[in-house]
C-alpha cells in the first residue's frame, strides 16, 4: 500500500464549454504499483466530442484576441501555482503512473520550466521583414510576415509522462494563440486534467481548453477527423500515429513516435562512469521512455569492462515501492506491457540474443535488463521495448557503430562517448536521428530545445519555440505604397 494513496477513489468530470461534465460511464485508473483503483474518470461519447468542438469553435476566436501579455500572463500563473502545489502533483504522477517518488518531483519541476518557458516566449512570437522592393518592378512595396494561430489543436498525450507531456501541448497552444482540446491518456489522465485546472484557475477564458477522457472506442477518429481540427499534436507509439496521419486529412501534424535510441562507446572513455550514465538512461521511468537507452555498441578495446560493470550495475537496481526512496525503479503500466516486454526477450533470444541479466517480471515491475547481441544481427533495433531493456555489442570501429546505429526505423535520440573530437564531430554528422548527445547517453532532454525525430519516430519538432511555431501558420503581409 502507498503511503500516501488517496483513502478513496476520486472521480474526475470531463471539462467541456468551461463546465466540468461527469458521465454514468466511469473508467477505472489503477495505481499500476499496488493494482488497485485510485480514480476514476468519465467516458466521453460522440455527443460529448461534439460539443467539445463547438466550444473549441468559439475558444479560438477568443484565444486569438488574447494580447501577447494575457497569454504570457496566464500561463506564468499557472506555473506558479504548481510550484506551490508541487507535492499534490507529484503525488499525483506516482498515484497513476510508473514513477518513483524523485522521478515525478523531477517531472513536477520540469513542468514548471517547461510553462515558465511557454510564457516567455508567448512575448517572443516575432515575425520578420521582407524585402518585397529586392524585386524589379516592386520599389513600392513593403512587407513582413507574422505568425497566426492555427485555431483549434487535438492534443493526444501519452502516460509515461503525465504532467510535463501535457504542459508541452497546453503551453505553447495557449502561448500562439490557439483553443485545444485535450486527449490524455486513459492510464494517467489526473495529471493532465488537474493542470487544466490550474489553467482554469490562472484565467484562462472558458472554451479555449477542453478535456475529452475515456476509452477512443466510445467516440472514434473524430477528433483527428473533423474539419474544425486544424491540427494534430500525439505524442505515442508509432504504428497509432500512423493511423492518425492517415485518418487526419489536410491538416497540420505534430508527431513525437517510437525509438530504439542507440549509444555510441568507443575506447578512449571512462568505463564506470559511462556505463553508470547508460543503466540510468536505460532505467529512468522503469524504461518506459522513448529516448532512454535500448542499444549499446561498444568498442572491442573497452567492451568486456564495460560489459562487465553494465551488468553489475544492473543487478544493483532495486524494485519496489515508489514512495520509498530506496527504490530505483518503478512499476510497468499494465500486465499487458509486461507480457510484450517478456516476448520481445524471448523474440531475441530465438534471434540469436542471450540474456545478461535481468528478464524476469517482479510482481508488476521487470528486472534491469541486459542482452548481449552481434551489432549486424537482422533483429538489430528493429524493435522498441518499452521497459527496462538494452542490448549490449561489440564494435571494432566507430563506422561499424554509425552503420548499427542507424540500421533501425527510428531515428529519435543517439549518444556517443568519446574524447577525440573528430570522432565526435563525425558521430555527430553521420548519425540519421533527431538529436546526438555527446558524452552523454540518449536519454538527455531540456524543454527548451527543438525536440523530435526522423523516420518513424515522428513528424515536426517539439521544445517550447518550436512547439509554438508548428502550432502557428506564417501570414505575409505586403503594402503597395503607390495607389
Amino acid at each position: 500500500m502507498l503511503i500516501n494513496l488517496v483513502e478513496k477513489v476520486v472521480t474526475k468530470g470531463m471539462l467541456i464549454g468551461g463546465n466540468w461534465v461527469e458521465t454514468t460511464e466511469k473508467l477505472p485508473v489503477l495505481n499500476p504499483h499496488t493494482g488497485e483503483e485510485v480514480y476514476a474518470i468519465s467516458c466521453a461519447t460522440e455527443t460529448h466530442v461534439y460539443d467539445a468542438l463547438k466550444s473549441a469553435a468559439k475558444g479560438k476566436i477568443i484565444a486569438r484576441n488574447l494580447s501577447a501579455y494575457d497569454r504570457s500572463e496566464i500561463i506564468l500563473k499557472v506555473a506558479s501555482l504548481l510550484k506551490e502545489r508541487k507535492e499534490e502533483f507529484t503525488q499525483t504522477i506516482v498515484n497513476e503512473g510508473v514513477k518513483t517518488k524523485m522521478e515525478a518531483g523531477k517531472e513536477v519541476d520540469r513542468c514548471i520550466n517547461t510553462l515558465t518557458l511557454c510564457g516567455e516566449e508567448a512575448k517572443r512570437l516575432t515575425g520578420e521583414t521582407v524585402p518585397f522592393n529586392a524585386f524589379a518592378g516592386a520599389s513600392a512595396k513593403k512587407g513582413h510576415y507574422v505568425y497566426d494561430p492555427v485555431g483549434i489543436v487535438t492534443a493526444i498525450t501519452p502516460f509515461n509522462d503525465p504532467l510535463n507531456l501535457v504542459a508541452h501541448k497546453l503551453g505553447p497552444a495557449v502561448a500562439a494563440g490557439n483553443a485545444i482540446i485535450l486527449k490524455p491518456s486513459d492510464f494517467t489522465p489526473i495529471s493532465g486534467i488537474k493542470l487544466g485546472e490550474l489553467f482554469l484557475e490562472a484565467g484562462l477564458p472558458s472554451h479555449v481548453l477542453n478535456i475529452i477522457t475515456g476509452p477512443i472506442s466510445n467516440f472514434g477518429d473524430i477528433l483527428v477527423t473533423d474539419s474544425r481540427v486544424n491540427m494534430v499534436s500525439f505524442t505515442g507509439g508509432s504504428k497509432s500515429g500512423e493511423a492518425i496521419a492517415k485518418a487526419a486529412g489536410v491538416k497540420k501534424i505534430g508527431m513525437e513516435l517510437g525509438s530504439s535510441s542507440p549509444v555510441i562507446i568507443m575506447n578512449d572513455v571512462d568505463v564506470n562512469a559511462v556505463a553508470e550514465n547508460c543503466v540510468g538512461g536505460m532505467i529512468w521511468a522503469a524504461g518506459q521512455n522513448c529516448v532512454g537507452v535500448k542499444r549499446m555498441y561498444v568498442h572491442d578495446a573497452v567492451y568486456d569492462a564495460f560489459k562487465e560493470k553494465v551488468v553489475s550495475l544492473s543487478k544493483a537496481v532495486k524494485l519496489g515501492n515508489p514512495e520509498d526512496e530506496a527504490t530505483d525503479m518503478g512499476p510497468i503500466i499494465t500486465n499487458e506491457a509486461i507480457d510484450k516486454i517478456e516476448s520481445s526477450i524471448a523474440d531475441l533470444e530465438k534471434g540469436g540474443y542471450k540474456v545478461l541479466c535481468g528478464g524476469k517480471r517482479v510482481n508488476n515491475s521487470f528486472e534491469a535488463t541486459i542482452i548481449e547481441g552481434d551489432f549486424d544481427n537482422v533483429l538489430n533495433g528493429k524493435e522498441e521495448i518499452f521497459g527496462p531493456v538494452a542490448t549490449i555489442s561489440k564494435i571494432s570501429s566507430l563506422e561499424e557503430g554509425i552503420t548499427a546505429s542507424n540500421d533501425s526505423p527510428y531515428g529519435l535520440h543517439a549518444g556517443i562517448f568519446t574524447n577525440n573530437i573528430e570522432v565526435a564531430f563525425k558521430a555527430t554528422n553521420e548519425l540519421q536521428c533527431g538529436g546526438v548527445m555527446v558524452n552523454d547517453s540518449s536519454d538527455y532532454r531540456i524543454d527548451m530545445m527543438p525536440f523530435g525525430g526522423v523516420k518513424q519516430s515522428g513528424i515536426g519538432r517539439e521544445g517550447v519555440k518550436s512547439a509554438i511555431r508548428e502550432m502557428s501558420t506564417t501570414k505575409i503581409i505586403c503594402f503597395n505604397l503607390k495607389n
